[in-house]
């Protein structure tokens, strides 16, 4: 299976010079947030497979209007094609607004989702908005990594994690780390494209 992930930065290749022989082969997309709704809309129509979700910390305009022919899976376990892909979106709260929680507050969306991680057999892939502790993240608050998230992947080792929330305009940002839980993190700030 091949997927487009996308997070933060619309970007020109995929949108003002879209092509159809740069998404081809693509069979999913996911989105990690912070993306305009029109955005998500224009891929999932010109691509035409389905796109998933979960909301960034600058998504509140998604409480009013949602992307059209986007599937939403923010605190959800979705199974694609026999691949099992967990959403939890949002970053570490740092001002009033929705999509913003404390690591408490994560812990709890998480641990919500228990059951139907051991009724789908585990995690193929986490999808997040803001990255886990000490794997991409930064140190200003509104940047910091959830450590819950290295808790699921050490407990569920999912083969992937994609988020976004840390652009690489910031500074020199890594893109790609292996947690202990052999997790393959990626950053995928603008887009990746990955063969799973």
């Amino acid at each position: 299976m091949k997927i487009l992930a996308i997070a933060d930065i619309e970007d020109p290749l995929l949108w003002d010079y879209w092509r159809r022989e740069r998404t081809r082969d693509i069979d999913l997309i996911l989105s990690c947030g912070d993306l305009k709704a029109a955005y998500l809309e224009f891929l999932t129509t010109m691509v035409n497979v389905p796109l998933l979700y979960v909301r960034g910390n600058h998504d509140d305009c998604y409480q009013d209007r949602p992307p059209e022919g986007c599937d939403c899976i923010d605190g959800k376990l979705v199974v694609h094609n026999g691949i099992r892909i967990m959403g939890l979106g949002g970053s570490m709260k740092y001002k009033p607004g929705d999509n913003q929680y404390t690591e408490t507050g994560m812990f709890i969306r998480a641990m919500k989702l228990s059951f139907a991680i051991a009724r789908a057999g585990g995690i193929d892939i986490l999808v997040t908005h803001a990255p886990a502790k000490g794997y991409g993240d930064l140190e200003d608050y509104p940047h910091w990594g959830f450590e819950t998230f290295n808790s699921i992947m050490t407990h569920y080792q999912p083969k992937y994690m994609l988020h976004g929330h840390v652009h690489t305009n910031y500074g020199i940002v890594k893109k790609e780390y292996l947690h202990p839980s052999g997790t393959k993190i990626f950053n995928v700030c603008g887009y990746k494209i990955l063969d799973i």
